[in-house]
C-alpha cells in the first residue's frame, strides 16, 4: 500500500471519534458516547485531520463546530460507519438459523409490538430477535432483514404483505384546547388547525367524507411519527386523526380527548412484510404465526373496550 493509499484510509478509531464529536458537537460528550477519555478522543481527532491535511472543526469557548470540510466528510462518514456496521451485523449473524431481523413503526413498536414480546421470547427461547426502528418501506435485501411491519397499503413489490389488522381513527385534542375551541359540528374542525401524519396523505379528507362534508383542506402542521403528533395536541397545537389504540393511555387519563366522536376505519392497514425468500424461514413464519395469534387477541379483547373502540 502507498503512503498515498495509506493517507486516504483513516483509522476506524478515527473516523467513530470523528463522527460521535460531529453528531454530539462536543469533545465530552463524544467521550462518553465511545467510553473514552477526552484526550483520547482529541488525540483521535488531532490524527485524522493531520493524516487528511485539513481542519474539519473550529475550536472555540463554547465547543467545537464543524469547517466546511468537516461538514462534508461528516454527512459521507456517518453513512460509511453506518454500513460497515451492518456488514459487520450481517457477517455475525451469517450461518445462524435462529436470527430473526424485523423493522417495525416506532410508535407502534413501542406502545403494542414491545409489551407483547415476551410472549414470543418465552415461546421461542432459542429464536434471537433484532429490531430496526423504519418508517416507510424498507430494502430487505440492503439492510439484511427478514420482515417488516408496515402502516399502509398492500403494495410491496417481490414480497408477501400479510394483513394483520385495520385502525380506528378519531379526532383527538387536549382537554384545555376543546374547551377554548368547542366543537359542536364536525364542520367546526375546518377552521381549527388541523394536525397531519406525513405518512397519511389524504386522512382527513377521508373523515370528512365519511360524514359527507367535502374538505379542501391547504395543508397544516406535519409530523413524521405518531408520538410527536400526540405530544403537539397534549401540548394544544391543534386536533389530529390517531389510531385510537396507540393513545389509550392519554385518552383514560385524559391528556387527549375526542374532539368530535367519530371513529372510522383508516385508509391504511397494518401488514406484516416479508420478501418472499424468507417466508418460510423458520424464525419468520414462527414470528408469524406468533403475531396473528396476538392479534386476534387484541381484537377480541379491543371489540369489548370503549376506549379502543374497534
Amino acid at each position: 500500500m502507498t503512503s498515498m493509499q495509506r493517507r486516504l484510509l483513516p483509522s476506524t478509531s478515527a473516523l467513530t471519534a470523528f463522527d460521535a464529536v460531529a453528531r454530539t458537537g462536543s469533545f465530552s460528550a463524544a467521550a462518553q458516547e465511545l467510553s473514552l477519555t477526552q484526550g483520547a478522543i482529541s488525540r483521535q481527532i488531532a490524527l485524522l485531520e493531520e493524516q487528511l491535511g485539513a481542519k474539519l472543526f473550529d475550536r472555540n469557548s463554547r465547543g467545537v463546530t464543524l469547517t466546511d470540510t468537516g461538514r462534508v466528510y461528516a454527512a459521507g462518514i456517518a453513512e460509511v460507519i453506518h454500513k460497515i456496521r451492518t456488514l459487520s451485523f450481517e457477517a455475525m449473524a451469517a450461518g445462524r438459523e435462529n436470527a430473526l431481523s424485523l423493522a417495525i413503526p416506532p410508535t407502534f413498536g413501542t406502545r403494542w409490538l414491545m409489551p407483547r414480546i415476551p410472549g414470543f421470547v418465552k415461546a421461542n427461547p432459542n429464536i434471537i430477535i433484532n429490531f430496526a426502528t423504519r418508517i416507510g418501506r424498507v430494502d430487505f435485501e440492503a439492510e439484511g432483514l427478514d420482515a417488516a411491519i408496515h402502516i399502509g397499503r398492500p403494495d410491496w413489490p417481490d414480497a408477501d404483505c400479510k394483513l394483520m389488522m385495520h385502525e380506528m381513527v378519531a379526532p383527538v385534542c387536549s382537554p384545555d384546547f376543546l374547551k377554548t375551541h368547542p366543537v359542536a359540528r364536525p364542520e367546526r374542525l375546518l377552521s381549527l388547525p388541523l394536525i397531519e401524519m406525513a405518512s397519511r396523505p389524504g386522512a382527513w379528507e377521508h373523515w370528512f367524507a365519511s360524514l359527507s362534508i367535502e374538505a379542501r383542506l391547504s395543508g397544516g402542521m406535519r409530523f413524521e411519527q405518531f408520538s410527536n403528533v400526540a405530544q403537539a395536541c397534549i401540548a394544544g397545537l391543534g386536533v389530529a386523526l390517531m389510531p385510537l389504540f396507540l393513545i389509550t393511555s392519554e385518552l383514560q387519563i385524559g391528556r387527549l380527548v375526542l374532539a368530535y366522536d367519530h371513529p372510522v376505519q383508516s385508509l391504511s392497514a397494518y401488514y406484516l412484510v416479508r420478501p418472499q425468500r424468507k417466508v418460510s424461514y423458520p424464525p419468520v413464519v414462527a414470528f408469524s404465526e406468533w403475531l396473528m395469534a396476538e392479534v386476534a387477541t387484541f381484537e377480541s379483547e379491543a371489540a369489548g373496550d370503549s376506549v379502543i373502540a374497534w
